[in-house]
């Protein structure tokens, strides 16, 4: 016979699992900033575990087209979260994009100011009159000019050339003699695979302000604050494994797409990326985003100085 007791846990428990219910039901979509590699270990380990499901999501991974695009899509309201970089988000804020940072993803830069260690150019001011391979015009002229500056190098005393996405191939042929973009755990392996040694100068060393390299953003009208904390706190057990288990993680992240992720290189660049994970991807540093947008402000690439407390809210 059930007690009054006895009834009123059971419906508790209905009543949670009922919740727990609907939560799983709530369905977002991530669109990475280019396709799957070592950069988004901790969103796929999520996946991978079930950390997503545990936080009550399903989350739609995608992969772009086109790599110009994923904030965008966000801000049309197209697709819920995408990855970025927080200077891009300094810029799609300032240009008037509806776009919060969610989460933090990688919380250290990765791009690096790059030559070939073979003695030519053992510091920035040898790159005087030299020629700068890039991916994509933008602010470089900001960031690199800042770090040659450092050396008493101005910068329209070196050439910039846009290689598009040719940067190790450029480097290693001689076509330039230093490479803006090339990441600190991707490039610098590729090139020692190929039989190249690679120096890298960072940028946070030589006059540009700390930033956070991958973030993850949400549309700042439409959005979920539920749904993004419990994002975030998959993310967090997903570092918080990868951390402790570093190989056990490894080869899970490679289950996820074993053809093109098992590779001597990625598995280089997880092990140089393992300590650049957010450890708390949700914390939030205000002054580190306002620093950075100041130095965008000065730098003339931006117009108007975005305040960070617009932008990267708590969710806390």
């Amino acid at each position: 016979m059930l007690t009054t007791k006895r009834l009123g846990a059971l419906a508790l428990l209905a009543s949670a699992l009922s919740t727990n219910a609907l939560a799983a039901e709530k369905k977002m979509t991530l669109m990475l900033d280019w396709f799957v590699n070592p950069n988004h270990g901790p969103i796929v380990i999520a996946h991978e575990r079930g950390y997503f499901k545990e936080q009550g999501l399903e989350i739609d991974i995608q992969e772009p087209a086109d790599p110009s695009t994923p904030a965008k899509l966000v801000a049309a309201g197209r697709v819920d979260l995408a990855v970025s970089y927080q200077p891009s988000l300094t810029i799609d804020v300032a240009a008037g994009l509806p776009l919060i940072r969610a989460a933090t993803l990688i919380a250290t830069p990765l791009n690096t100011l790059m030559v070939l260690d073979n003695g030519k150019n053992d510091n920035l001011a040898d790159l005087k009159g030299k020629k700068i391979g890039i991916a994509i015009a933008g602010n470089e002229e900001a960031t690199i000019g800042t770090m040659l500056g450092q050396e008493g190098v101005k910068f329209d005393e070196v050439e910039t050339i846009n290689v598009g996405w040719a940067l190790s191939s450029s480097l290693a042929s001689g076509k330039v003699d230093a490479i803006w973009g090339g990441l600190r755990n991707f490039e610098t392996n590729q090139l020692d695979l190929e039989g190249f040694k690679a120096k890298a100068f960072f940028p946070e060393e030589h006059g540009v302000p700390s930033y956070d390299e991958l973030v993850l953003v949400a549309n700042a009208n439409k959005h979920d604050k539920e749904a993004l904390k419990a994002f975030a706190k998959a993310l967090e057990q997903a570092t918080t494994y990868i951390v402790n288990h570093p190989q056990a993680s490894w080869e899970e992240f490679v289950a996820y797409s074993p053809d093109t992720l098992n590779n001597e290189l990625n598995q280089r660049a997880w092990n140089d990326t393992l300590t650049r994970f957010a450890l708390r991807p949700s914390a939030v540093d205000l002054k580190r985003y306002d620093d950075y947008a100041e130095f965008m402000y000065n730098k003339g690439i931006i117009e108007s100085q975005p305040k960070a407390a617009d932008y990267v809210p708590s969710f806390n």
